[in-house]
């Protein structure tokens, strides 16, 4: 192992809010930091209050999602799911796996693409996380999302409604 490896390291990362214009932030983390510090650090350079509920998702190089690492356990007892607090960016981001997905307020949907630029070392005298370089303004409200999904079979209601004595149940059945 490095030597450098046991100081720490500097993730830079770029996230890219998903909209039509250039829009994102250049952010500098330690590996060793959460998740959820990486949440506070985004939601503050992008200008949000930060109460809303979030959730990072790992993916593959299409940006196909895969595992959430939610903010908060909203699951039933007993769930696994995993959570920003107890994950590090190392247990997520690396060379080989240098993007993830971004989702702040479940209600509005602001989606954003985080991609691992490089990895540099600590810079003595500079806190983390760190604003590095800020482009573009979010808009109001979130772009509407086209979620598109196969077709399915057409059902025309009227002609089912009119088939009605051949289905084969008992209407008097309680």
């Amino acid at each position: 192992m490095p030597l450098l490896k046991i100081f720490g390291m500097i993730y830079k990362i770029r996230v890219i809010f998903d909209a039509e214009e250039d829009i994102f932030r250049d952010l500098e983390v330690e590996d060793h930091q959460t998740l959820e510090d990486f949440h506070n650090a985004i939601t503050q350079a992008f200008g949000f209050m930060g109460n809303e509920m979030a959730s990072f998702y790992t993916c593959d190089e299409a940006w196909n999602q895969d595992e959430e690492i939610a903010l908060f356990d909203m699951g039933e007892n007993g769930t696994n799911t995993r959570l920003m607090s107890e994950t590090t960016l190392a247990n997520v981001l690396s060379e080989d796996n240098p993007k993830l997905i971004y989702v702040y307020d479940f209600l509005s949907m602001w989606t954003f693409f985080v991609e691992l630029a490089d990895i540099v070392e600590k810079e003595d005298g500079r806190n983390y996380p760190n604003l590095l370089f800020s482009f573009g303004e979010l808009p109001d409200a979130p772009p509407e999302k086209n979620f598109e999904s196969s077709p399915g079979p057409t059902v025309d209601l009227d002609e089912d409604i009119d088939r009605y004595e051949d289905l084969d149940f008992d209407e008097n059945w309680n």
